[in-house]
Order: structure tokens, then C-alpha cells, then sequence
């Protein structure tokens, strides 16, 4: 096995659960994805979504941490545009104090929800200050690794400072994304999950190995994997994306119709357009997926897969990744 696998959690209720159910449920999973051999398991960060149960992967980060021994534990990511830098450095750097060198921190610029949220977890907040994404980063970084102790009697530090900080990565899904990461020192995860598209897949994974001086992306991926081909192309044939393009250029990815749709009508963008994307997902039987993941390993030098299984059926989707792991543990 030349290439690692790692997982993203949702915390997705089924049908007739309850959030504390699915929080349970992903802790069982942290669990058996130690177990299985997993390299990282990182939370997703979704704000007034019902069917998640995931809004501060700092939290979940904390309780996963102190209930496992090996895994690293991270967030998949921090919404960075509704937070103080210096916060999340703070919060980071008290993870990694508590548990030295399993740590993850990934930023996303996504809002992780719609607009309702967005103007929710930014009331007062002055962005005008804050700058825009790339500055946010910057600062970010900053707080994360001073040069030295400033001898100052007012000096000001992300306390506590971790013997081993939290390893730092970006999550992004285009060039410029790619480039940031590589002008910051800071390792780039590519959405294949949210964004589809091999071309722009392609230019940010070029640009982020030119950039960096020789470092290789993260790829993150949704699977499916089912005891044959058929039950797995009948398990992803409703899966479905949409892009909203406003006329403003922002553009948006979402799940459904549904929240494309409240996108639109949340943030007054009238004359938006939405666009229906195929979702980009690996299926099949272990087998199978393996042979495609290996695939883009060839081609792209991929030394790490992220598996998103984008499945609400709870026994489904422990089964894939139970399958998947089980064919890892087997050729490794």
C-alpha cells in the first residue's frame, strides 16, 4: 500500500434519531477507524442543518480525542470567516496540548451552511477588519506559530503553546486555493467531494506541488463501496449536486434542490442561476474502488485519501467503510 486512508465525519442522523444517537454513532466510528487503521479522523462543520448533528468539530475533537489512543482527530474544517484567528489558535492549541501529535486543524473559506446562518454567527462580528480570506489565514498562521517567547511584560500569545502543534492544512477546491496553502506552508486537501470537475482537480494539485517545492495535496473523495457493483451504483443513483451562481460571482455548493433553492431566497440574490452538477463519487465493490483510488494515486502522486461516505442509511454506510478498510488491512 503506497497511500493512506483517512475519514470525514458528518455526525448525519437517520431517520427517527436523535442527535445524541448520531453523536454516539460517531464516536463508535472514531473508534473502529483506529481500529481499521485509519490515519485521521476529522469533523465537518454544518450550521443549522437538521440532518447533521456537527456544528463545532472543536468539541467533538476534544471528546473523540480522550476516547481513543493512536487516530489523529481534526476538524474538517473550521468556517474560518466566522471566527477570530486568534480564537481558533487558541482552541487548536489547547487540543494539541492535551493530546501532543494527534492534532488536526483544516480551515475552509465555505460558510458551512446558508445565509440565515452566516448573518447569525457573524452578528457583530466587524469583517471589514478581519480582511478577506486570504489575510484571515495569514493571521491565523501567525497565532499558530510564533517566531519566539517576546520577553515583553505585554506581549501577546495563542496560549497555551503545545510542544507539538497542530498540524495545519487547507481545504479548498480550486487553483487559488492551492496557491494560498503553498505561499503559507500549510498542507492542501482538494474537494474532489464538493467539486467534480478532473480539470480544475488537476491545475490545483500541479500548482500546489510546483508551489510548495515538491509537497503532495490531499485528496479528498466520496465512496461507496458494496458487497458488488450493482448494489453500489443503486445505493449512489439519487446522489446529486447543485451549484448556485449569483450575480454577484459567488458561487455555492449544496446537497439538494431544497437548500439551493434557500440559498437563493436567504440571501435576496435574485436572479441567481442554479446548476445541477453530477455528484463525483467512487463506487463499487472494494475491490474496485481500491483500483480507482490507486489510479489516482498514479496520476496524481496522491499520498492520502480522505473518504467522505455520502450515505444517510446508517447500516450502509458502516458497512462501505467497514469494506473498504477490510480490503485495506488485506493488500497493505
Amino acid at each position: 500500500m503506497t497511500w493512506r486512508l483517512s475519514l470525514l465525519d458528518k455526525s448525519p442522523l437517520a431517520d427517527g434519531e436523535t442527535p445524541s444517537q448520531a453523536l454516539a454513532r460517531t464516536l463508535e466510528l472514531a473508534k473502529r477507524a483506529e481500529e481499521w487503521g485509519f490515519h485521521r479522523f476529522w469533523l465537518a462543520e454544518h450550521h443549522n442543518t437538521p440532518s447533521l448533528a456537527s456544528p463545532s468539530p472543536e468539541v467533538l475533537i476534544a471528546w473523540i480525542l480522550a476516547q481513543t489512543q493512536r487516530i489523529r482527530v481534526g476538524s474538517g474544517g473550521v468556517m474560518l470567516q466566522h471566527y477570530s484567528p486568534y480564537k481558533v489558535a487558541e482552541n487548536f492549541n489547547l487540543l494539541a496540548s492535551l493530546a501532543p501529535g494527534r492534532v488536526d486543524l483544516g480551515v475552509g473559506k465555505a460558510p458551512g451552511g446558508l445565509p440565515l446562518s452566516t448573518r447569525a454567527l457573524q452578528q457583530g462580528l466587524h469583517q471589514d477588519e478581519k480582511g478577506d480570506f486570504a489575510a484571515q489565514l495569514e493571521q491565523l498562521d501567525g497565532w499558530l506559530r510564533p517566531a519566539t517567547q517576546d520577553a515583553q511584560q505585554d506581549s501577546l500569545h495563542a496560549t497555551p503553546l503545545p510542544t507539538q502543534p497542530a498540524q495545519r492544512f487547507l481545504l479548498g477546491a480550486s487553483e487559488g486555493s492551492a496557491r494560498l496553502a503553498a505561499s503559507l506552508g500549510w498542507q492542501f486537501v482538494f474537494a474532489a467531494h464538493l467539486n467534480g470537475d478532473s480539470e480544475e482537480q488537476a491545475r490545483a494539485l500541479t500548482a500546489y506541488h510546483s508551489d510548495s517545492g515538491g509537497q503532495r495535496a490531499i485528496l479528498a473523495v466520496q465512496v461507496i463501496v458494496a458487497s458488488s457493483a450493482a448494489e453500489a451504483n443503486l445505493l449512489a443513483q439519487d446522489l446529486q449536486q447543485y451549484r448556485v451562481h449569483t450575480p454577484s460571482g459567488q458561487s455555492v455548493t449544496v446537497g439538494n434542490l431544497k437548500q439551493a433553492e434557500a440559498f437563493i431566497r436567504q440571501s435576496g440574490a435574485e436572479g441567481s442561476r442554479i446548476e445541477p452538477r453530477s455528484a463525483s463519487v467512487l463506487k463499487g465493490t472494494a475491490t474496485q474502488v481500491h483500483a480507482q483510488l490507486d489510479a489516482l494515486h498514479q496520476r496524481f502522486a496522491i499520498e492520502e485519501f480522505i473518504i467522505d461516505t455520502p450515505l444517510s442509511n446508517a447500516h450502509d454506510r458502516i458497512k462501505s467503510l467497514e469494506l473498504l478498510a477490510s480490503h485495506q488491512l488485506v493488500t497493505a
